[in-house]
């Protein structure tokens, strides 16, 4: 479906980003690659999904905190492959404290990072979708883009501004064939997750698979976490024919927890 596409896909070397940049090549777009992670371990990772999907694959370690990380991430991609038809803004960071007690420097490298250089991508390959008439950006906020939790002002602030950034880019886009949306996922099984399952885990005495089932039981009513593969397809399916009128949304793929 997407052959001849090039997508960028933003933290994009493990977990959910990983997940979408596999889904896209899977069906045959060109994926740049962005993220943290050993050199030689993120050049094993680019050449496997090359030989597994046929399709090119280049890594750009664009630094996204900077204002200009994500336009250079655009522009190379671009210039590798001729255009960016596809944009998936999936880095972020979290820091968990009180609001008195929140560092501000944290503050900033949040803002920067989940909400700044969202804006900042979306700028750079808007002209670009706009002059081929054809264009799909999907920005993975979170659930919590949507409700909030205690000790996490800088992340929900910044999802937040996620979502509303969204449907600003939705709105300016509407008559053209440039889509906007927001995937707002729960929790889901990363390893980042995983590290904090297993650190429960340690501190509560208590086995790895308990500690996982309680940490989903406090929000997520389905008691499931959503895998990178099910976000995967999500983002196939906003790239899709199908999807040609939906614009604007934040899709919650959380188990129920938004409706409690």
């Amino acid at each position: 479906m997407l052959n001849g596409k090039s997508a960028v896909i933003t933290g994009s070397t493990s977990g959910i980003g990983l997940g979408i940049a596999r889904a896209l090549a899977g069906q045959g777009a060109n994926i740049m690659l962005n993220g943290f992670g050993e050199a030689g371990a993120i050049e094993a990772l680019r050449a496997s999904l090359a030989a597994e999907f046929g399709v090119e694959v280049a890594y750009n370690g664009a630094d996204l905190s900077q204002p200009d990380g994500g336009g250079a991430l655009v522009r190379d991609a671009r210039e590798r492959f001729g255009a960016v038809d596809i944009l998936v803004n999936n880095a972020g960071i979290q820091h968990v404290a009180p609001v008195e007690d929140f560092p501000p420097d944290r503050w900033d490298a949040v803002i920067a990072i989940n909400l700044s250089a969202v804006f900042h991508a979306i700028r750079a390959a808007l002209p670009g979708m706009k002059e081929k008439g054809w264009g799909r950006i999907v920005n993975v906020a979170s659930v919590h883009g949507l409700v909030a939790s205690a000790n996490k002002a800088a992340y929900i602030a910044a999802k937040h501004g996620v979502v509303g950034l969204t449907k600003v880019v939705a709105l300016e886009t509407a008559e053209i064939d440039v889509t906007c949306n927001a995937i707002c996922p729960g929790w889901v099984l990363t390893p980042l997750v995983q590290a904090q399952i297993d650190a429960r885990a340690e501190r509560e005495g208590i086995p790895v698979a308990q500690a996982g089932r309680d940490l989903l039981s406090e929000k997520q009513p389905s008691k499931q976490f959503t895998t990178p593969e099910q976000l995967g397809a999500l983002a196939v399916f906003l790239c899709s024919p199908a999807a040609a009128n939906l614009t604007g949304a934040s899709l919650p793929v959380d188990g129920g927890w938004t409706s409690q």
